[in-house]
């Protein structure tokens, strides 16, 4: 199973200098896609467990867009092995103007990482079928 959002990154989520936008952010978003997952696999959120790893390979400013992507990888009889993958599609060019942005002809790959989730056995409602 696998879920996808794409979002566009506002000014008020940059929090470094240059509209840089910190990484937080994105494990923000890793964390809504779990939920979405663990409530289409078991009829309930869940819980994040841990991230096993992360990885920040490229930088998010104000006015990028990104597609933030979550896929269910194993599911045992609690725990959920998830894994996510954040791509920058368009970025933002402010060094053009105000309002200026380029669609990537590559898209960035931004950020990785891999997740366990656990949903308590008194809470899977769907049998893990979504």
């Amino acid at each position: 199973m696998q879920v996808k959002t794409t979002l566009r990154i506002g000014a008020a989520d940059a929090h470094y200098g240059g509209g840089l936008v910190d990484g937080a952010y994105l494990l923000k978003v890793f964390g809504d896609l779990a939920t979405e997952i663990c409530i289409r696999h078991d009829g309930d959120e869940g819980l994040f467990r841990a991230y096993t790893s992360v990885e920040f390979l490229a930088p998010l400013r104000a006015g990028d867009f990104v597609e933030v992507t979550a896929e269910l990888v194993s599911a045992g009889r609690t725990s959920r092995r998830l894994r996510f993958a954040a791509v920058k599609l368009i970025a933002a060019r402010p060094d053009l103007g105000p309002s200026a942005a380029d669609v990537l002809m590559q898209p960035v790959q931004v950020a990785t990482a891999d997740g366990v989730v656990v949903v308590p056995l008194a809470c899977q409602r769907l049998g893990g079928i979504s």
